[in-house]
């Protein structure tokens, strides 16, 4: 039975959930299909602004009264309230993505003081020279992470004690600022990652069954797509990197390594939130 303050997309899953089609090759396939329509669901909220940033670097007059960016930034926030208002995200989700909002807005602050990269139009809506819509960016990424929790029933075999998970957190956050001072460790980092997760599976169910995957393979693959995500923006000038001042070419891939180490930060974030659960299987 399906709660009365379910989302809108619960009533969908639960149907799409109940059909069953021929056995074998057709089964396969169904559920091939269903697992991209749940992912699809899941990155709604990045997908729309992708869509916004390069919608808007093609279309968006030069000489409009209102910027660019603070388009974008009343945009998301449109976006924000309406899948709330349509039940398409639950409160809890809201929050999560607040929390992701704010801490990406610190880091966006510090990073553009460096001349990490920077935000090449003008705007209102900003702080020193962060438009407030980047922070909807890494909220894109706190929604993807709540959601696809919640929408593919994550469950965890051989996780790590969460005091360690949050120790490597802070210490990962805390790179990504000090290494301007002090020596990059970020290899150390990732070792310890390592050491930590690499026995741990994370189940998920897209249909009647549970598969199951390394968690850090999974954390990679989501960098991954994050990466080919950045592209975009920097293609659609949202923001620049320094080396693409001259003309835009696709951002090196020695970023995948900080976009993981960002992904283990907002895992571990969701993760304090939903208190990761062991499979059905092993619990006594």
């Amino acid at each position: 039975m399906i709660p009365l303050n379910s989302t809108r997309f619960a009533r969908v899953r639960a149907k799409l959930e109940a059909y069953t089609p021929a056995p074998g090759w057709p089964a396969w396939v169904y559920e091939f299909l269903l697992f991209g329509f749940k992912q699809g669901w899941a990155c709604l909220f990045g997908g729309l602004m992708l869509a916004l940033l390069l919608a808007t670097h093609f279309l968006y007059p030069d000489d409009a009264e209102l910027s660019r960016y603070d388009f974008l930034t009343l945009a998301a926030l449109a976006i924000q309230l309406a899948m709330l208002l349509f039940r398409l995200e639950t409160w809890e989700e809201a929050k999560v993505i607040l929390i992701f909002h704010i801490v990406g807005t610190v880091m966006e602050l510090f990073k553009t003081a460096h001349g990490s990269w920077i935000y090449p139009e003008d705007s209102l809506l900003r702080i020193g020279g962060v438009p407030l819509f980047s922070g909807f960016m890494y909220a894109a990424v706190g929604s993807y992470i709540a959601r696809v929790w919640r929408i593919f029933d994550f469950r965890f075999s051989t996780y790590p004690k969460p005091i360690h998970t949050y120790v490597l957190g802070v210490a990962i956050y805390i790179n990504f600022f000090s290494h301007h001072w002090l020596p990059d460790i970020r290899l150390v980092l990732f070792t310890a990652m390592g050491l930590l997760f690499w026995r741990t599976r994370i189940w998920f169910r897209v249909w009647r069954e549970y598969r199951w995957m390394p968690l850090l393979v999974g954390l990679f693959l989501v960098a991954t797509f994050i990466w080919f995500a950045e592209n975009i923006g920097t293609f659609a000038r949202a923001w620049s990197y320094p080396t693409q001042q001259a003309g835009w070419h696709l951002v090196s891939p020695s970023k995948l390594g900080a976009w993981m180490l960002l992904m283990y930060i907002s895992f571990i974030l969701v993760a304090a939130v939903h208190r990761p659960q062991p499979p059905e299987h092993q619990r006594m």
